[in-house]
């Protein structure tokens, strides 16, 4: 099923507060509650989908994050998530407090965290957490693409036990609580929950003797230093994900990914609009009124000629083909915006020339206002 925008699912406005959250995320849960419609997959869909949007949602950092980028925002920011600050007041819906365990029974210990499970049940292989890496490059690397190299921690597989969080081979054995099922039954009020054990944390098995090196967990924190290709004609705020860098899996599972989120510096002189690029280059009373060649400096620090035409306006545009920004093998167009300068202060001559220039062409003492359209472009 497609992903639905989050203040969809709830109903509500993007400005809605957060009481206004807190009440169409009860009323949802109400209506969907597994054990209100058991075996109802399509109500148990939208429970699911109600929680998660809830849990962003309510969160500020969370929500600041995916107003700005999205789904991609939030990928990776579950980690350990206090569930009894998130869903406090809703005891009467889950039955108790126990929020991390009611949520991870029902997303399968993955809810909103970035993992996946692909084993299917307690102890299965489950993909590791995204991880999120923000860089700020230069205007001009943006436009035409650069390499990047980056550093960041992640979890990789303790070498110790070989990811296992088992010394010496010593290995698992089914848990004693839960028998190997990964949850344990608890009827509180109304509803009648399967919850994660709390001895195997939903595993289905304990380790008996964990690794001295990682503590039993089978991850390490690593240093990983790798090179990031950044796309030509990448705008800001977009993102590069890169496969399989992110956090190491659990029991055998695959690695998560790394996005890289980019920030584009502004340029002294250039601007973008979509694949087109703009600067503003000053010329002179007699280039504009007499026309001229000139020479402008482009982004990737070539030297183009560009002709003036005789009696161009001040903030007149010239279209420069091919200098703009680089898409499917082809550039937008550049835009030089001409800004015709008054010297400040003129030479005897000049000020001689332009008084006789005044006297030739006559001078208009009762101009009216110019119509605003002819002021456009």
């Amino acid at each position: 099923m497609a992903k639905r925008d989050y203040y969809e699912v709830l109903g509500v406005e993007r400005s809605a507060s957060k009481d206004e959250l807190k009440k169409a995320y009860r009323r949802l849960a109400l209506q969907n509650h597994p054990d209100k419609n058991p075996g109802n997959k399509e109500a148990e869909e939208r429970f699911k989908e109600a929680s998660e949007a809830y849990e962003v949602l309510s969160d500020d950092q969370k929500k600041a994050a995916y107003d700005q980028f999205g789904f991609a925002g939030v990928e990776g920011m579950g980690g350990q998530h206090d569930y009894s600050s998130t869903f406090r007041g809703f005891e009467d819906i889950f039955g108790g407090g126990d929020f991390g365990s009611i949520f991870d029974s029902i997303f399968g210990g993955g809810f909103s965290g970035g993992r996946r499970s692909s084993g299917g049940g307690p102890g299965g292989a489950r993909q590791g957490s995204n991880l999120r890496y923000d860089i700020e490059i230069s205007f001009k690397d943006a436009i035409f693409g650069t390499k990047v190299e980056i550093q960041y921690s992640r979890n990789e597989p303790c070498p110790a036990c070989k990811g296992s969080g088992a010394a010496g081979g010593s290995g698992k054995k089914t848990c004693p609580t839960c028998q190997g099922a990964g949850q344990v039954r608890q009827s509180a009020g109304f509803f009648s929950m399967a919850s994660t054990c709390p001895t195997c944390g939903g595993e289905g098995s304990i380790i008996e003797h964990p690794c001295k090196e990682c503590g039993g967990s089978g991850n390490q924190k690593k240093r990983q230093k790798i090179m990031v290709t950044i796309p030509a004609g990448v705008e800001n705020g977009k993102r590069v994900v890169i496969p399989r860098q992110g956090d190491a899996g659990s029991n055998g599972g695959p690695m998560g990914d790394l996005y890289v989120f980019i920030r584009v510096k502004p340029h002294e002189h250039f601007e973008r609009q979509d694949y087109d690029l703009y600067c503003a280059v000053p010329i002179s009373i007699t280039q504009a009124a007499l026309g001229a060649e000139i020479h402008v400096s482009t982004l990737d620090s070539k030297t183009i000629k560009v002709k003036v035409p005789p009696g161009i306006q001040n903030g007149k545009m010239l279209r420069i083909p091919g200098e703009g920004v680089p898409s499917g093998g082809r550039r937008g167009n550049l835009y030089i915006k001409l800004m015709i300068q008054i010297p400040a202060k003129l030479s005897k001559r000049g000020k001689e020339l332009l008084e006789e220039l005044s006297k030739v062409e006559g001078e208009n003492e009762s101009p009216r206002p110019i119509p605003l359209s002819e002021l456009a472009g």
